[in-house]
């Protein structure tokens, strides 16, 4: 169980403050849910273990705000995978802190690194770039495992997309020796630049997934769209319960 839970569809979402969370923990395992990750989960026993295991699971997506407004009559602040990421480099520039980024292309990643220096020189970076494969060998993990513990980061970001990343993490978390290891998918193409997240405009009016759709309307429609129909569904059977 996490830290300041509320308990929506199943799940302990993060409902407190990140500012009250005590970072220099020595293993914090950070996940997101929204409404496609409910529905894959739903599906996928093993990331439905990753998400119910994490130390923090942070609402990213409205219709996760929704639910708990609608089941639990509480508000909760959707913090998505970007702000998390915001949130941690301010922290560890305050800090002098050390962070690694295990994911992605080594293009994208030397672009993380050269925008990270320049924004926050405070903070350390390492980076590690994984074989393009659907699943790990032990040699490879041991390959991982050791680019991250040489470097002794305070927080891994990891992206890989979900649900691979969040299973990664929750079968292989325990080999990370220390700090927040923070699933965060596609921040790394955003903080890069290769992908443009959507403005301010669309994130206040709760309608990030319509800007990202826009960008992106062949490889989003599905997500938005028919798995927007498939949690529509799973909150119409809960409600039937209630």
């Amino acid at each position: 169980m996490g830290i300041g839970n509320l308990e929506v569809l199943g799940y302990p979402v993060f409902n407190g403050k990140l500012e009250t969370v005590d970072w220099s923990a020595p293993k914090l395992m950070v996940n997101t849910i929204n409404q496609y990750s409910y529905c894959i989960a739903h599906e996928d026993a093993a990331f439905e273990k990753a998400l119910k295991d994490s130390d923090i699971l942070l609402p990213d997506g409205v219709g996760i705000v929704w639910a708990a407004k609608w089941f639990k009559k509480e508000r909760v602040q959707k913090i998505a995978g970007a702000d998390i990421h915001e949130f941690l480099l301010q922290y560890l520039q305050q800090t002098g802190g050390r962070c690694f980024y295990m994911g992605s292309s080594n293009e994208v990643l030397e672009k993380i690194k050269k925008r990270a220096s320049q924004e926050y020189p405070n903070v350390a970076v390492g980076t590690h770039s994984p074989p393009y494969k659907p699943d790990f060998t032990p040699e490879d993990n041991a390959k991982i495992m050791n680019a991250i513990n040489q470097f002794s980061p305070d927080v891994v970001f990891v992206g890989m997309t979900a649900p691979k990343q969040e299973k990664w993490v929750n079968q292989n978390g325990a080999l990370i020796e220390k700090g927040v290891v923070c699933s965060i998918g596609a921040v790394f193409d955003f903080y890069a630049g290769t992908v443009q997240r959507p403005g301010k405009v669309w994130q206040n009016l709760g309608l990030e997934w319509l800007g990202r759709f826009v960008k992106e309307p062949k490889r989003m429609w599905k997500r938005y769209f028919y798995y927007g129909g498939v949690f529509a569904y799973h909150l119409v059977a809960r409600t039937d319960k209630k």
